[in-house]
């Protein structure tokens, strides 16, 4: 069997995953700033990286998994003054709608969720290490990074120093410029600028940390000085993640992560524009959820390769809902089967097929978790699958087998199949049953015009009747 394969965007190539202990796999992703409900945009990553975690799962790895609340930072102390209340109470609202928003998108819950101002000691420990070092330097309560001085500073983004001058020119003032040795230099901590502004006790004067000193420290200290995957957003690679490897690494004097994960953008419109909250863009999980099956949300997610662009749209989100449609029916097409009194015949050619479908599964999965292979290799099983379920003497026990495989392997999308098949109760399953008695009656009476009359009403609640060898079976549109 062929190894599994990551791109780690440090070398820019696809890599055998080899993790730092066997059997277990430490994980670290990039969490929202907690100042507003999180957008389409920022569920692509934590339902991207949930997918990973899940597959890792499916393939017996224990994964420890942390991921962090940013709840202090310039957007936050802005977001509270317009509201007027604190950070710290505007920062549990939202991470409280975070985790909201992400159970009901079947997200599976971190190892650990660190939160930057539970860590503040920890955080000016680890300055005073960069400072000790000669890698960071304090100007009037701020403490700057020596982005020079680290030899490897670019590597992540692939930019040179020129390259990262230019940039830099054009986002900071003269006042910061002055401050600063080099235009390329960044903030570890942040000197308190007015007597509201949320700030702690430091060596350095009152201030709070930076935000790119906040995910170094909170990674080492959950997971080690060096980890195995780190993940995160494209627009994260510079300066935040490139930042973090900066700081880490002076730090440590380790090798901070073996393989870098980012995924893509979703956009909008037919321009495809990216998403985000700064373009005005953006539609919140919070507000989606209200009209859209949180399922349905979930599989189109998680049904695009980490790496590739989403484009967000209603048609790409019907085309989701259709496809799970026909897992569903699937499904309650075995369910109803293995309910009858049929005699059950053994179709090796059946359970040969099931082999070969998990087989190509794992085979996408392992390049690079290329979701889309993977699926198609699934939904290309379903024919096989009905066509056994609605012969005379279908294979029962290769069904159950398919019904048990196709639950492990949807669960890697975060789709619960239990779920997906409750979907089609209704509370009127009685007189759906009932009309569907009367016009099997009808039939046994030859009386046609009756039984074609029921079946028309039926088809307007919504209701599509099957004449099956072993019955009637009605299922929902």
């Amino acid at each position: 069997m062929l190894a599994l394969k990551v791109y780690n965007t440090l070398t820019r190539k696809k890599e055998e995953f080899k993790p730092l202990v066997p059997g277990q796999i430490s994980m670290y992703v990039c969490g929202p700033t907690v100042y507003n409900y999180i957008h389409i945009g920022n569920a692509r990553s934590s339902i991207a990286f949930d997918t990973i975690r899940r597959y890792f799962e499916y393939k017996g790895y224990k994964v420890k998994y942390v991921s962090n609340f940013t709840d202090v930072d310039d957007k936050m102390i802005n977001e509270a003054r317009a509201e007027g209340t604190t950070v710290p109470k505007l920062a549990e609202k939202f991470i409280n709608a975070f985790l909201e928003d992400t159970t009901a998108l079947n997200i599976e819950p971190a190892t650990l969720h660190p939160r930057a101002t539970h860590e503040i000691k920890d955080i000016i420990n680890f300055v005073k290490a960069l400072i000790d070092k000669g890698y960071a330097y304090e100007v009037d309560g701020d403490v700057y990074y020596r982005a020079r001085k680290f030899k490897h500073y670019g590597e992540l983004s692939d930019q040179n120093i020129e390259q990262l001058e230019e940039g830099a020119s054009e986002h900071i003032n003269d006042e910061e410029q002055n401050r600063k040795e080099d235009s390329i230099d960044f903030a570890l901590w942040k000197a308190q600028k007015e007597p509201d502004e949320i700030a702690w006790n430091s060596p350095w004067g009152k201030g709070r940390p930076g935000w790119h000193i906040e995910c170094s420290v909170m990674s080492t200290k959950c997971l080690g000085d060096t980890i195995d995957i780190h993940g995160g957003g494209q627009d994260l690679e510079f300066p935040h993640h490139e930042n973090e490897i900066a700081q880490s690494e002076a730090k440590t004097g380790k090798k901070f992560v073996n393989y870098w994960l980012h995924n893509g953008f979703v956009t909008v419109g037919k321009d495809q524009e990216k998403m985000s909250k700064s373009l005005h863009n953006f539609v919140t999980v919070h507000d989606i959820l209200k009209e859209v099956d949180p399922q349905v949300l979930r599989f189109f997610m998680a049904s695009v390769q980490y790496r590739r662009q989403i484009n967000y749209s209603e048609e790409n989100l019907k085309q989701a809902a259709t496809i799970l449609d026909r897992f569903k029916n699937t499904l309650t097409n075995i369910n109803y089967r293995l309910d009858d009194d049929t005699v059950s015949e053994n179709d090796p050619n059946l359970a040969k097929a099931i082999e070969e479908t998990e087989q190509k599964f794992v085979t996408a999965m392992d390049d690079d978790f290329n979701v889309q292979n993977a699926l198609t290799a699934i939904y290309d099983l379903l024919p096989v699958v009905n066509a056994n379920a609605n012969s005379e003497k279908a294979d029962k026990k290769t069904l159950e087998l398919f019904e048990k495989k196709l639950a492990a392997w949807l669960l890697v999308f975060g789709v619960d199949t239990e779920k997906l098949c409750a979907q089609s109760a209704g509370s009127n399953d009685d007189e759906i049953e009932e009309l569907v008695k009367q016009r099997d009656e009808a039939r046994a009476n030859k009386d046609w015009a009756t039984s074609d009359k029921l079946r028309d009403q039926l088809k307007e609640m919504g209701i599509t009747i099957q004449d099956t060898p072993q019955g009637t079976r009605w299922t929902r549109d």
